[in-house]
């Protein structure tokens, strides 16, 4: 979406929420980069992900909408986890979801590859593209 958003833009009055996103690159990418069967996999956009300075995601110029961010704090795999810098969702850190202009940001008890089901991360995405905000009432908020 922020690569998107860079060449194009949404109508008046749009809003955008992100699940999970990489905005400051993926710890995981970097950890395995150079594993064939990653690269086999994720193709070149895995090679994209990382945190350095050089990395798309780190690139990437503000997003121009109101955003908010939903992100997990629950991992499937714990050896990924223990490799990344606080709450994560696996494959993507608390912190690393974070962007500088998000207009609200939410954590959830999810991991990163089922995050869209979960029923609190549906009814928050449609509070925050009706509202501009995340609904805090009955969610533990750790932004």
């Amino acid at each position: 979406m922020r690569h998107y958003l860079q060449r194009h833009s949404l109508p008046p009055g749009s809003r955008v929420v992100m699940l999970s996103p990489p905005n400051r690159g993926s710890e995981i990418s970097d950890l395995l980069k150079d594993f064939f069967l990653y690269r086999w996999i994720m193709g070149p956009a895995g090679q994209q992900l990382g945190t350095s300075a050089k990395s798309l995601p780190n690139r990437l110029g503000p997003v121009n909408v109101p955003v908010g961010i939903i992100t997990g704090d629950r991992s499937l795999d714990p050896w990924l986890s223990i490799r990344m810098p606080g709450p994560d969702d696996g494959k993507v850190s608390v912190a690393s979801a974070r962007l500088p202009e998000m207009a609200d940001f939410l954590v959830v008890h999810r991991s990163h590859g089922f995050i869209m089901n979960g029923p609190e991360v549906i009814a928050q995405t449609s509070h925050f593209l009706k509202y501009g905000m995340f609904k805090r009432e009955g969610i533990q908020d750790k932004g």
